[in-house]
């Protein structure tokens, strides 16, 4: 018997089976687009989401990391992550679903953020100070340590917030800060929520909200 050949046609096999494995994990954008058919109701068919003034805002979920709505995904079908609004509808894809939408409204162009119109100059400044330079008389880090330069996001566990609703971080940072929501790497959003005012919460949700409607301008 030619042990060697068995060897190779093993070795074959496994990595056939891995790639294999590996092509079934990944999403796909045209099934992803069919899949997120009943996201559009609050999400926007362009995934750019809706801002409410006095009411819940719900998420730009366009140009968002891939790993990052995976996980938020999971995490609504699973409990770790609680929502009245999404969790039936998380519940309604299956895995592949949910990687097939994660890899659809990832490729999709982000889109402004809203809510941060109205905000005056002193706010913005206080917004601007939180997210590049953190408060360290108050032990609060910066939100670019963890979201990157710009808010831009860095990888899974850290979301880009830029261009983000105001309405949509503030009620994200609310609950954190009341510990209705934990599901990041170490709570360290609970930590950093629980340092911030009421007025902090406002300044930096509507100054991230603002940077690309700020960027598209100035090209």
């Amino acid at each position: 018997m030619n042990y060697n050949y068995l060897r190779r046609f093993g070795l074959l096999l496994g990595a056939g089976l891995v790639a294999g494995n590996a092509l079934a994990q990944q999403g796909d954008v045209e099934r992803g687009q069919s899949a997120a058919a009943t996201c559009t109701a609050c999400h926007q068919a362009d995934g750019s989401g809706m801002h409410m003034e006095n009411g819940e805002s719900w998420p730009r979920l366009a140009g968002l990391d891939a790993g990052y709505i995976i996980k938020q995904l999971h995490d609504f079908k699973e409990g770790r992550r609680q929502s009245s609004t999404m969790m039936p509808f998380a519940n309604m894809l299956d895995d592949q679903q949910v990687l097939d939408v994660a890899a659809y409204y990832s490729q999709l162009e982000v889109t402004p953020g809203q809510g941060g119109d109205k905000a005056d100059e002193a706010l913005l400044a206080r917004g601007e100070q939180l997210a590049n330079r953190g408060d360290w008389d108050a032990y609060i880090v910066s939100c670019k340590s963890c979201h990157g330069p710009g808010g831009t996001g860095v990888g899974s566990d850290f979301p880009g917030i830029a261009s983000q609703h105001a309405g949509y971080i503030q009620a994200q940072l609310q609950a954190w800060k009341d510990e209705e929501r934990s599901n990041d790497p170490q709570n360290l959003m609970g930590s950093i929520a629980k340092r911030l005012s009421d007025d902090d919460i406002q300044a930096v949700s509507a100054w991230y909200a603002r940077q690309n409607a700020s960027q598209a301008e100035g090209e």
